[in-house]
C-alpha cells in the first residue's frame, strides 16, 4: 500500500492575522495547528511531510516545529520564492514580492514529491476524519488512461466561517455521484448573522447557502498534477500581465480548468468536521478552547508527541 505525502502550505505572509500565524501555539504544551494535522496524517498512513515555506522564516519555522517533526516522520522543505519555476522567457516585475499563490506553491514541490499527496493549509484545523478519508483515497489511487484521478475534502460552508471577518473558500458544485463539477474561488466570504455572503467588489454582497460544499485547500493529487501546474503557470502569467503585482495562481482555478477540459475527475470526500483556524488574532481563543475540548473527549492526548 502506498504511503502518501502530506504537503503543508506555510509560505503565506499572514497579512490579515498580522504575523506568522502558522507557528502560533494553540495546544496546552505549545502545540501549533500543524502538530495536530501531522498527528492525524500519521494515523492515516502518510509517510512523509513536505513544508512549503519562505526562506526568511526557515529558522523560526524549524525551531517551532520542523526539528521536532523530523524525528517522527520523513521531513522535507520547499521554498516558495517569486522566481521559482518562472519560464525562461519571462522576467519577473521588480515590484512583485508576494508569492504567486497556492497553485504555484504546489508546483514548487515538483522535484521532491513522487507519490500521491495531500495538500493542506498550515493554519487550518481539518479534523481527524478528514485525514482518514483523504489518506485512504491516496493510498489506493491511480490515474486512468483517460483522465487524472484527484480528490478533495468538501466541508459545509457553515462549519468554516469565522466571527471576525472574511475568509476565502472555493465554492463547489458537486454531482450526484460526489464528483466535482466546478469550483469558484470566493476570496471574501463573511458571516451575517445566520447567513453567509460573498463580495467581489467590497460593496455588493451575494448570498451563499450555508450548506454549500466548499474547499478548504484540502486536495488529493497524483504527481501528474505537476505538469499541468507548470503549463498553467505560463498561461496565468500571460493572462494577468496587467495585474501582475497582485494576481494569484490558485489551485481551484487549475482544477476547474482540468475538469472542464475533461482531463481530470475530482472525487469530493465530504466532511462534517468543524473547521478551526487563526485567520485573525481574535480567532485564537476559540481554537485553543476547541483543541482542549478534543483533548478532554479523548481525540488527542494532552502531550501530542509524548516527551518530544
Amino acid at each position: 500500500m502506498i504511503k502518501p505525502t502530506l504537503v503543508i502550505m506555510a509560505a503565506g505572509m499572514g497579512s490579515r492575522y498580522g504575523g506568522l500565524k502558522q507557528i502560533e501555539p494553540v495546544g496546552p504544551n505549545g502545540e501549533i495547528i500543524m502538530d495536530y494535522s501531522i498527528y492525524d496524517a500519521l494515523k492515516a498512513n502518510f509517510g512523509k511531510v513536505v513544508f512549503i515555506i519562505k526562506k526568511e522564516i526557515e529558522e523560526a519555522f524549524k525551531q517551532t516545529i520542523g526539528d521536532r517533526i523530523s524525528s517522527i516522520i520523513d521531513t522535507a522543505y520547499v521554498y516558495q520564492e517569486v522566481s521559482a519555476y518562472i519560464p525562461l522567457n519571462y522576467s519577473v516585475h521588480e515590484g512583485r514580492v508576494k508569492p504567486w499563490g497556492t497553485a504555484h506553491a504546489v508546483l514548487c514541490c515538483k522535484d521532491i514529491v513522487d507519490t500521491p499527496f495531500a495538500v493542506i493549509n498550515a493554519d487550518d484545523f481539518y479534523g481527524s476524519t478528514s485525514f482518514e478519508e483523504i489518506g485512504k483515497y491516496l493510498s489506493e489511487v491511480k490515474d486512468s488512461e483517460d483522465f487524472y484521478n484527484y480528490a478533495m475534502i468538501g466541508f459545509q460552508l457553515e462549519n468554516t466561517l469565522t466571527e471576525h471577518g472574511t475568509v476565502a473558500r472555493g465554492v463547489c458544485n458537486v454531482d450526484p455521484y460526489n464528483y466535482l463539477v466546478d469550483i469558484n474561488e470566493r476570496t471574501k466570504i463573511k458571516k451575517f448573522g445566520e447567513e453567509a455572503k460573498y463580495t467581489e467588489d467590497g460593496e455588493n454582497w451575494i448570498n451563499i447557502p450555508k450548506e454549500s460544499t466548499v474547499s478548504m485547500n484540502t486536495w488529493g493529487f497524483t504527481p501528474s498534477i505537476f505538469k499541468e501546474l507548470e503549463a498553467g503557470f505560463m498561461k496565468f502569467l500571460e493572462e494577468n500581465e496587467a495585474n501582475i503585482l497582485k494576481a494569484e495562481y490558485f489551485i481551484p482555478s487549475v482544477v476547474d480548468s482540468l475538469i472542464k477540459e475533461g482531463k481530470a475527475k475530482v472525487k469530493v470526500l465530504k466532511s462534517k468536521e468543524q473547521w478551526y483556524g487563526v485567520t485573525y488574532k481574535e480567532d485564537k481563543p476559540m481554537v485553543h478552547e476547541a483543541i482542549n475540548k478534543l483533548i478532554r473527549s479523548g481525540i488527542y492526548p494532552e502531550k501530542l508527541w509524548g516527551n518530544k
